[in-house]
C-alpha cells in the first residue's frame, strides 16, 4: 500500500463475517435434503463468485433437472439457521472499523449476497450503524468478477476508485477490484493467496488486524 487511501470497501462473505465456511457447511445439508449428494470440490469454486455464476456452475455439475432455485434457497436457509447459533464475525472486524472511524475514513459493502442477507447479518452482529452504504444483489448489473460492485459502492461513497483499498478474501474478487481500478488487499480464508492473487493485490494481509495496523502507520498514528 504506498498511498493511504481515502475510503474502504469490503467484500462481506468471508471478509466481515465467517460465512464461506457457513456456506461450505451448509451445501451438502441443502443437497440432501432435495435427496442430491454434493460432489467433492464444487463449493470451492462458488468462492467469490456472483449468485448468477454459482446457479451456472450447480445447474452444469448436476444436470437440467437440477432444482437450482430450490437449492439456493434451502443453501441460504441453512446458512441462516447456522448463522444463529454461532459467532460470526471475523477477527479484527472492530479494530478496523474503530480505526476508519478515528482517521474519517468512509467504507461500505459490496457483495454478491442479497440485502436482506446482509441487513441480517449486520443486525445480529451490532455493526448496522457502521455501514451505511450496502451494495448488494440489484444493485448493478453484472456481479464480480465484474467491476460494477465495487464501482458502484465508489460512487455512493462519492470517491474515485482509485483512492478506494478494495479487502477480498477471493481471486474474483480481487479481479473485481482490479478491473474497478481500485487498490485491492486480500485477507485469505478457505482458500491460500495464489501467485496470481499477490501480483495483482497491494498487500496479502494475514487477518482485519493487520489492515488496521497498515492504515495507522500510513496515516502517522503509530
Amino acid at each position: 500500500m504506498r498511498t493511504l487511501p481515502e475510503a474502504v470497501i469490503f467484500d462481506m462473505d468471508g471478509v466481515l463475517f465467517d460465512t464461506e465456511r457457513l456456506y461450505q457447511e451448509a451445501a451438502p445439508l441443502a443437497c440432501a435434503d432435495l435427496g442430491y449428494t454434493l460432489p467433492p470440490g464444487l463449493v470451492d469454486a462458488t468462492v467469490g463468485l456472483s449468485w448468477e455464476g454459482t446457479r451456472a456452475l450447480f445447474a452444469d455439475a448436476f444436470g437440467p433437472s437440477f432444482p437450482v432455485e430450490a437449492f439456493v434457497s434451502g443453501w441460504i436457509q441453512r446458512v441462516d439457521e447456522l448463522s444463529a447459533t454461532q459467532p460470526i464475525t471475523k477477527p479484527g472486524v472492530r479494530e478496523l472499523l474503530a480505526t476508519l472511524d478515528e482517521l474519517g475514513m468512509p467504507h461500505a459493502i459490496a457483495t454478491g449476497s442479497a440485502h436482506s442477507v446482509v441487513q441480517q447479518l449486520l443486525f445480529r452482529s451490532a455493526l448496522t450503524d457502521h455501514f451505511p452504504v450496502v451494495i448488494a444483489q440489484g444493485d448493478y448489473t453484472e456481479g464480480k468478477p465484474a467491476p460494477d460492485p465495487f464501482l458502484k459502492a465508489a460512487e455512493r461513497l462519492r470517491v474515485p476508485p482509485a483512492r478506494c483499498l478494495a479487502v477480498e478474501d477471493s481471486l474474483n474478487g480481487v479481479r473485481s477490484a482490479v478491473a474497478a481500478g481500485m487498490m485491492p488487499i486480500i485477507v485469505p480464508d478457505l482458500i491460500p493467496a495464489t501467485d496470481e492473487m499477490r501480483a495483482l493485490c497491494v498487500h496479502v494481509a494475514e487477518d482485519l488486524h493487520e489492515i488496521s495496523t497498515l492504515l495507522r502507520i500510513k496515516a502517522g498514528l503509530r
